[in-house]
C-alpha cells in the first residue's frame, strides 16, 4: 500500500481479543522500505497497561528517516510506503505523532550489574552500619509486635509512606536506566521501598526499646504500591508524595531542651527525628489530569499533612530510667495540621541538559516553598511562604 508523502498522520487504536491486550498503531508516510516483519506481539500484557514497551515486539518496523535498510540507500519520491509503528509508551506517542522515530535499545547488562551490585553493597552498608550505630547498642529480645500508631499524631506513618515512595522511586529509576522491560523495572523498582523499609521493621522487631509495627509495615507498602499503581496505570508520577521541613524554636527554655533531648540539636538530626517541623505532601500536576487547563505543565496542587505540639510519643510526658517524671507539659496541646498549597513538579520542565534533568529529578522529592493555607484547631491561617 502506497500513500503520498503529504498525506495526514493517521493514528489507529487496536483492540485485540482479550480486552486486557491493547496496542497502539500509528501509521504514516516514512522515507524507509519496510523489512517482511513488522511486529510480534506477545501475550501477558496487564490490565491497568495502557501504554507499553517494545520488548515483546520485532522492531523492524521502527526505522528511522534518511536511513539505509541492509545497505541500500533508500529512494525519495512523490509516492512512499506506509511506516507502521508499535507504541507502548504516551511519551512515545507523543514523540511519533510528532513525527518522530524511537528505536528501543537492548538492556545495558553493564548498567544491569551495576545497579545490582550498587543496591547490594550500598543498602547492605547501610544496614550495617544502622545496626551498629543504632540497634547493637539497645538490648535484644525475641522477635515481637507492638501497636504505636497512636503515637505522635501518625506523622511518623506519613514519614514511612513517604520513605517507601522515595526509595521505591530512586530504585525504579536506576532500573529504568539498565533498559530492562518495563514492567520488571516497575516492579523490582518500585517494590524496592517496601522491601527497605521492612528489613528495618525486622531488625525492630528483635529490639527491647520497639518491636515490629503493622501500621509501620503497612505504610511501607501503602508508599511503594502508590508509586507502582501510577506506573502501570499512567505511566507517570501523576501525584508525587513530597517532603518539608523546618526546624522548631520555642520561646520556652524548658521545651528548647526537650527538643534538644529527644530529638537532638543539629538541624539535621531535627529534620529526621523531629514530627513538629516536618510536613509531608500529595501534590498532583494540573496538566496531567487536565490537559486542556490553560496553566503552565509544571503547575501542581499539594495537600500537606503535619502536626504540633508533641514532646512525647502519646502525651506530653517524660521520664528517667528510674520511672521518675522529669517533664510534664500536658498544658500543651497535640494538634494535627492540613495544608493546601501550590507546588513545582520539576520533571514538567523540558531541558536536553542530563545533569539539569537529574538535579529536577532529586529537586521534584520536596515541596516547593510557596505560599499556603492551614487548618488547624477549627482555624484557618495563611502563610506568605511557607516550607
Amino acid at each position: 500500500m502506497l500513500i503520498k508523502s503529504n498525506e495526514v498522520i493517521k493514528f489507529y487504536y487496536l483492540k485485540l481479543k482479550s480486552i486486557q491486550k491493547r496496542i497502539f498503531v500509528i501509521m504514516s508516510p516514512a522515507k524507509v522500505l519496510l523489512s517482511s516483519s513488522v511486529a510480534t506481539l506477545r501475550s501477558g500484557f496487564s490490565a491497568l497497561v495502557i501504554f507499553f514497551g517494545v520488548f515483546f515486539f520485532t522492531p523492524s518496523a521502527c526505522l528511522a528517516q534518511d536511513t539505509t535498510i541492509a545497505g541500500q540507500s533508500v529512494q525519495k519520491n512523490d509516492s512512499l510506503p506506509v511506516a507502521v509503528k508499535i507504541v507502548y509508551d504516551t511519551a512515545l506517542q507523543k514523540q511519533l505523532l510528532a513525527g518522530g522515530y524511537y528505536n528501543l535499545p537492548d538492556p545495558n547488562k553493564k548498567r544491569i550489574r551495576l545497579v545490582a551490585a550498587g543496591n547490594i553493597i550500598g543498602y547492605g552498608g547501610t544496614m550495617v552500619a544502622l545496626y551498629s550505630a543504632w540497634y547493637k547498642n539497645y538490648p535484644q529480645t525475641g522477635f515481637h509486635s507492638f501497636n504505636d500508631f497512636p503515637e505522635w499524631k501518625q506523622v511518623d506513618k506519613a514519614g514511612h509512606l513517604y520513605s517507601a515512595y522515595i526509595e521505591s522511586r530512586a530504585s525504579m529509576e536506576l532500573w529504568r536506566w539498565t533498559g530492562i522491560d518495563r514492567k520488571k523495572r516497575i516492579w523490582i523498582g518500585g517494590m524496592s521501598g517496601a522491601a527497605y523499609q521492612t528489613v528495618i521493621e525486622v531488625l525492630d522487631g528483635f529490639s527491647e526499646g520497639w518491636g515490629w509495627s503493622w501500621t509501620d509495615f503497612s505504610a511501607n507498602i501503602l508508599g511503594s504500591g502508590l508509586l507502582v499503581a501510577q506506573e502501570l496505570a499512567w505511566d507517570d508520577q501523576r501525584i508525587k508524595l513530597k517532603f518539608s521541613f523546618h526546624r522548631k524554636n520555642y520561646d520556652d527554655a524548658e521545651l528548647n531542651s526537650r527538643s534538644n533531648s529527644l530529638f537532638g540539636k543539629s538541624t539535621a538530626e531535627r529534620l529526621l527525628k523531629d514530627y513538629n517541623g516536618q510536613t509531608y505532601w500529595a501534590s498532583a500536576n494540573i496538566r496531567s489530569f487536565f490537559p486542556k487547563a490553560k496553566v503552565p505543565g509544571w503547575l501542581s496542587i499539594a495537600v500537606g499533612y503535619g502536626a504540633e505540639g508533641m514532646f512525647g510519643g502519646r502525651e506530653n510526658t517524660g521520664k528517667d530510667d528510674n520511672g521518675n517524671i522529669i517533664f510534664n507539659r500536658t498544658d500543651i496541646k497535640r494538634y494535627r495540621q492540613w495544608y493546601l498549597a501550590p507546588d513545582i513538579d520539576f520533571t514538567k520542565i523540558k531541558t536536553n541538559k542530563k545533569g539539569i534533568k537529574f538535579l529536577f529529578t532529586v529537586l521534584s522529592a520536596f515541596k516547593f516553598p510557596s505560599p499556603a493555607l492551614q487548618f488547624s484547631n477549627g482555624k484557618l491561617k495563611g502563610y506568605f511562604l511557607y516550607f
